[in-house]
C-alpha cells in the first residue's frame, strides 16, 4: 500500500502503532455485513425510486458487489451534485445506492474501533453525542471556570475554513495507515476516499458531505488535532463539533497563546486553515455564538439568523401536510434554550 505521497504506510507514519484494528477485510465485505448494512441504509428511504430499484433485485446486487470486492475489481461510481441551505449554501454529493451501501458496510465495522479512540468532548456524528450535549457541556465548563459566574470566563471560538473540501487525501490515508495494517482494507478506503475531489482543487483533496463514511473520516482526521490539544497543549476545557471548536479559560492571554500553537498544527499537520472572520475571543457575559445559540452566563438565546430561518421555513410549510411536524420539531429545538416567547409565537 502506497500513500499518494509515494511513501508506504510504514514509511509515512513510522509503522502501525496503538491498539490493533481487530477486523479483517472479509468482515467488511461479507454478505452478512452487506445485508446488515442494507437494513440500516434503507431506513427512511423505502419510498425512494433508486432504493426500490436496488431492493427489487437485492440478492443479485449484493452478491455482485461482494464478488467485485472479493476480486478487488470494485470501482466507486460518480456523484450527483445538488445544493442545500443549512443555513448557508452547501454542496452535497450523493453516491449511487450501491456505493452508499458499501459506505454503510465500511462504517459499521470501522466506527466502533475509532469511536473508542476519540476524546470525550468531540460531539459531531457520534452516537450519544450531538449539539445539545455539546451546548450543555459548554454551560458546565463556563460555570466551573467562572466559579458559578463570580469571575470572568473567556472563550476562544474557532471555525475551520472550507472544512470538508480541505481534507488532504494523503494526510488522511497516512492516519489510517497508522491504525490499520490490513492492506485490503486500506485499498478499499483508498478507493472510497479517492472517489471524490473538491471542485477547483486537484483530485487529492476533499470529502463529500453526502457520504456516511465522510462523517467518520473527518472525525478520524480531526482526532489528530483533538489529541494534540488535549495531550500536548494540555487544554482542559475544549469542545469540538465538526469544524467548530471552543476553548474556555479565565485567562485571555492563555487563549491567545494557545491559538498560535493550534494554527501551526492545523496548517502543518492537517493542511487546514482557520476562518479568520470566525475566530474571536469573548467573555461568556457578553454572549458567545456557538452551535446556533448565543450563550450567556445563566441562559442562551437562539441566534438571530437561526430564528429567521425557522420562521421562513414555517411560512413555506404553512397549510401543507408537513406544517405540524415542522412546528413540533422546532418546539423540541427551542426546549434546549430560553425561548418561551418564540415558542408562544410559533
Amino acid at each position: 500500500m502506497r500513500s499518494s505521497t509515494g511513501k508506504s504506510c510504514k514509511e509515512a507514519r513510522g509503522g502501525v502503532h496503538g491498539r490493533v484494528f481487530p477486523h479483517s477485510y472479509n468482515d467488511i465485505i461479507s454478505v452478512e455485513n452487506l445485508l446488515g448494512a442494507w437494513k440500516e441504509f434503507r431506513r427512511g428511504k423505502r419510498s425512494k425510486l433508486d432504493v426500490l430499484e436496488f431492493q427489487s433485485d437485492l440478492i443479485y446486487q449484493v452478491t455482485k458487489l461482494h464478488g467485485e470486492l472479493m476480486s478487488k475489481t470494485y470501482k466507486h461510481g460518480g456523484y450527483k451534485h445538488f445544493k442545500i441551505s443549512d443555513p448557508k449554501p452547501r454542496d452535497i454529493h450523493k453516491a449511487s445506492v450501491r456505493d452508499r451501501l458499501l459506505h454503510h458496510a465500511v462504517y459499521r465495522i470501522l466506527y466502533p474501533y475509532f469511536e473508542a479512540q476519540f476524546i470525550h468532548d468531540s460531539y459531531s456524528c457520534r452516537l450519544g453525542k450531538g449539539t445539545h450535549k455539546a451546548m450543555n457541556r459548554f454551560r458546565s465548563f463556563a460555570a466551573k471556570i467562572s466559579c458559578n459566574h463570580t469571575r470572568t470566563c473567556w472563550v476562544l471560538k474557532c471555525d475551520i475554513r472550507k472544512f470538508f473540501a480541505s481534507i488532504e487525501h494523503a494526510a488522511l490515508l497516512d492516519i489510517l495507515c497508522s491504525r490499520i495494517s490490513d492492506q485490503d482494507i486500506l485499498w478499499l478506503l483508498r478507493e472510497v476516499i479517492g472517489s471524490f475531489c473538491s471542485k477547483g482543487s486537484p483530485c487529492s483533496k476533499g470529502l463529500p458531505l453526502g457520504n456516511l463514511t465522510s462523517q467518520l473520516l473527518v472525525n478520524v482526521y480531526m482526532n489528530e488535532f483533538d489529541q494534540f490539544v488535549k495531550h500536548k497543549l494540555k487544554v482542559i476545557y475544549y469542545i469540538r463539533y465538526a469544524d467548530d471548536f471552543v476553548l474556555l479559560s479565565h485567562e485571555r492571554h492563555y487563549l491567545e497563546q494557545t491559538l498560535s500553537y493550534m494554527e501551526v498544527f492545523l496548517q502543518e499537520k492537517l493542511k487546514l486553515e482557520l476562518h479568520s472572520d470566525k475566530v474571536f475571543i469573548k467573555t461568556v457575559a457578553s454572549g458567545v455564538d456557538f452551535l446556533g445559540w448565543v450563550h450567556f452566563a445563566n441562559h442562551r438565546v437562539l441566534r438571530t439568523s437561526t430564528k429567521r430561518r425557522m420562521f421562513r421555513r414555517l411560512r413555506e410549510r404553512e397549510g401543507s401536510l408537513g406544517e405540524e411536524a415542522a412546528r413540533q420539531s422546532y418546539f423540541g429545538m427551542l426546549g434546549h434554550g430560553n425561548a418561551r416567547k418564540l415558542r408562544t409565537k410559533i
